[in-house]
């Protein structure tokens, strides 16, 4: 298969501006890099939602600097090609501007990510207009903050009403003004996507957030039926992978242990005559 041609940021946003939708995948490894960039994926994410779906976390604040920039650089590797998001994990940004612009720039340098996301809106204004002029494209996040909504005991859904549907509004367009290059909006309802859309000149890409936003974004494990424990309302699975992969397992354990597996043509031989010499040799040898 030939290479792909880099995605760009300006081509990301003009396919948005054409109308076009933008498809994004979170996924953390190589094979399945290689197998969304081969499928023409648009954006991937390395999520901190790593820390679940890889390494069975409660929830994404156990995802670190450390097992962010691995899984970027496996990602990076198997899709060469493909705009490449790093995810800023909790406590990667929040404690200081420098801070922040030493991490998000450990994604660019060690991770060869083209961007970083960050959670937040008016909170993390300046840290987002440090980050911009300091060099580093941002996607922001809004809605739903896995980060930091749980702790502070607020639902899933965010702006069922008009007063924090109107804050979301704003904070877009402050986030835009602060020059982030993407938005994701996370389990908002679709009247407050439309209204963010239409008034924001960049990619908005959503999750759980209707179809007015310019694309989608859901989770590889989600789509592919391959997360155990729960299904949100917001995912279509696209596959079900969970009963094959289950059923070749067990195949494999049942072959091992019938002694039909491993085959002949799964054992490699010797050279010709070479057999015959080794069994003569053990026997002279009295090995």
């Amino acid at each position: 298969m030939a290479e792909r041609e880099k995605k760009t940021l300006r081509a990301i946003q003009e396919k948005a501006s054409r109308g076009e939708k933008l498809s994004m995948l979170a996924l953390y490894d190589y094979p399945l890099a290689l197998l969304a960039e081969e499928s023409g994926v648009d954006l991937l994410l390395v999520g901190d939602s790593v820390a679940m779906n890889v390494y069975g976390g409660d929830d994404t604040l156990g995802a670190d600097m450390e097992m962010l920039i691995r899984h970027t650089q496996a990602v990076r590797r198997g899709a060469p090609g493909t705009y490449l998001i790093g995810d800023m994990p909790y406590m990667s940004y929040q404690p200081s501007i420098e801070t922040a612009i030493r991490n998000a720039g450990r994604f660019l340098a060690e991770g060869r990510a083209d961007a970083i996301k960050i959670e937040g809106g008016r909170n993390v204004l300046d840290i987002i207009e440090a980050l911009v002029k300091a060099g580093v494209p941002v996607m922001s996040h809004l809605g739903y903050l896995p980060q930091s909504t749980p702790k502070i005991g607020r639902g899933i859904v965010q702006g069922r009403e008009a007063q924090t549907a109107c804050e979301l509004v704003e904070e877009a367009k402050q986030l835009e003004r602060a020059g982030i290059a993407m938005l994701v909006l996370e389990c908002v309802p679709p009247p407050v996507s439309e209204a963010i859309v239409a008034r924001v000149g960049i990619p908005v890409i959503g999750i759980g957030s209707g179809p007015a936003c310019h694309g989608q974004v859901l989770v590889v494990h989600d789509i592919l039926g391959l997360y155990p424990r729960m299904t949100p309302k917001f995912v279509r699975k696209f596959a079900d992978l969970k009963d094959p992969i289950t059923r070749a397992i067990g195949d494999y354990v049942q072959a091992v242990g019938a002694g039909t597996y491993p085959a002949p043509e799964q054992c490699y031989g010797m050279k010709p005559g070479e057999s015959e010499a080794f069994h003569r040799l053990l026997e002279e040898r009295k090995i």
